[in-house]
């Protein structure tokens, strides 16, 4: 009886480390732009990927660069972005973008590469 109750501690200490962990820390993935509110302009992060099937437009002289963007729902949106947009992120399979939605596209005011 002494031997189980010397387990349950460490064992609750190993499942809350655990649930902290998968919570916080574990990458999620995909997000979803669904999550988003179009009438609400809070910068949020979302990681998605660059559809590269479309073209990447980079205006230098505005500042500005526009591209597509698909989420884990295979929702395609417009992501208008500053300029210049990272060297590799032609190459990457995932992006972070921090913005808010407007009803016909993705303002990003920050564009990460992991």
């Amino acid at each position: 009886m002494k031997f189980i109750q010397k387990l349950i501690l460490p064992l609750l200490i190993i499942v809350i480390i655990y649930l902290i962990y998968s919570f916080y820390f574990a990458d999620k993935g995909l997000g979803s732009f669904s999550d988003f509110d179009t009438n609400n302009t809070a910068n949020k992060d979302i990681k998605v990927r660059v559809v590269l099937e479309k073209a990447i437009n980079e205006d230098q002289q505005n500042g500005t660069a526009s591209f597509y963007a698909i989420d884990k729902n295979g929702t395609e949106v417009l992501v208008q972005a500053p300029s210049p947009l990272p060297k590799n992120i032609r190459s990457l399979n995932e992006i972070t973008l921090k913005g808010h939605l407007h009803p016909d596209h993705f303002h990003a005011v920050e564009v990460q590469t992991e």
